[in-house]
């Protein structure tokens, strides 16, 4: 049992460690001998548990898809509204991006997964489906009209994202990550929500990044209630 779970350790360690060399290098920068050096484990160790650069870099992106997918998770499984989730998951995952490197790493291979030689389209797919069920919560909750297109916004909202995430990275480090996030909002919500609920919603991403922390620390998850009247109240 002891055994077991030093392995499981060990397993984790090699898989930080490999985070934080691909997130400086990327996949086609980074070998195993950089690998080694950031997780101080010996060849043999890390040999035992990913026979290849391939192998290793595909377990980040399923540690990173993990943890992030996770948040999606609760949030649909919550009582905060659909378009308030759906913008706290943004503002959230700009701070995953910023801060953890598992995150920062993953998102990155899975940019770069041209490099590998199996297709990497569950994260993708996975986050376009969570958008797709918060929008039409949104429509249930009265926040989105019931003319948008919810498959079309899904599939837009999702790469809008990794596009500004991408660019903030290149202009800034990700320092300015949130206002653009924000701004993206800003220009978004006047195609989801009805005429008669943008004055209501036109300040949810301005609020929604104060609730988020843009620093390193844990995020609670925000306000919450119960049922139809809460939704309405975090409207």
């Amino acid at each position: 049992m002891a055994q077991q779970q030093r392995a499981i350790g060990t397993r984790a360690a090699i898989v930080r460690g490999a985070a934080e060399a691909f997130r400086r290098r990327g996949y086609g920068g980074t070998t195993l001998s950089d690998v080694e050096a950031a997780t101080g484990v010996t060849k043999g160790a890390l040999y035992f548990h990913f026979d290849s650069k391939e192998s290793l870099a595909l377990a980040v992106i399923e540690a990173q898809h993990e943890s992030s997918i996770a948040l999606g998770q609760r949030l649909l499984g919550g009582a905060t509204p659909g378009l308030r989730a759906l913008v706290t998951m943004s503002f959230e995952l700009a701070r995953q991006v910023r801060f953890d490197p598992v995150v920062a790493a993953g998102i990155r291979l899975t940019m770069e997964s041209s490099n590998l030689s199996v297709p990497v389209t569950g994260p993708y797919e996975d986050w376009i489906a969570v958008c797709d069920a918060l929008l039409r919560q949104g429509i249930v909750d009265g926040d989105v009209s019931v003319d948008v297109d919810v498959a079309a916004a899904a599939h837009f909202i999702s790469p809008a994202f990794t596009g500004v995430q991408i660019v903030s990275e290149v202009l800034t480090g990700r320092e300015d990550l949130f206002q653009r996030v924000e701004e993206m909002w800003m220009l978004l919500l006047p195609a989801l929500v009805p005429a008669g609920r943008r004055d209501d919603l036109r300040r949810l991403p301005a609020e929604v990044r104060r609730a988020v922390p843009e620093g390193a620390g844990a995020w609670s998850g925000g306000p919450e209630g119960s049922g139809a009247g809460a939704r309405r109240a975090q409207g």
